[in-house]
């Protein structure tokens, strides 16, 4: 018999983080239900065939929070693997431009300092994220 061994799919995902003028970061929690539901979370979204990072990032970061973004310089990309699914995340400073967030893909929407990061619940993939910005934050 011929064993496969089935792997997970993989998805690129364009994640944001998005500093306001108060040196705060934009985070959001996903809705309950579904899997990692209610953890908080960088937004972001996957990277469609054909677009680059940068716009893929504007791109969800309007759909998702309806709010306009600047990309900046890549923090870090990280790749990680969900017992469901195999993800690179591909990590960008942001810095926001206009509008106010909306909670149109998620439950809720907060600003926050590097400080405060720790006092959330992300996913596993997003601790690695906290870890590049407190490094990053450190240096500068």
């Amino acid at each position: 018999m011929d064993s496969q061994i089935s792997t997970p799919p993989h998805k690129i995902i364009g994640v944001a983080v998005i500093w306001n003028d108060q040196s705060q970061i934009l985070i959001d929690r996903r809705r309950p239900g579904g899997v990692m539901g209610g953890l908080w979370e960088f937004p972001g979204g996957k990277l469609e065939p054909g677009e680059t990072m940068s716009d893929c990032i504007q791109r969800e970061i309007r759909e998702e929070l309806g709010i306009e973004i600047a990309v900046g310089e890549h923090l870090i990309t990280i790749d990680h693997t969900y017992p469901h699914l195999r993800v690179s995340l591909t990590v960008h400073h942001c810095q926001y431009l206009s509008g106010i967030p909306q909670t149109i893909e998620c439950d809720q929407v907060c600003w926050v300092t590097v400080d405060d990061l720790d006092k959330y619940e992300f996913p596993p993939a997003n601790v690695q994220i906290i870890q590049a910005i407190q490094d990053w934050k450190n240096r500068s």
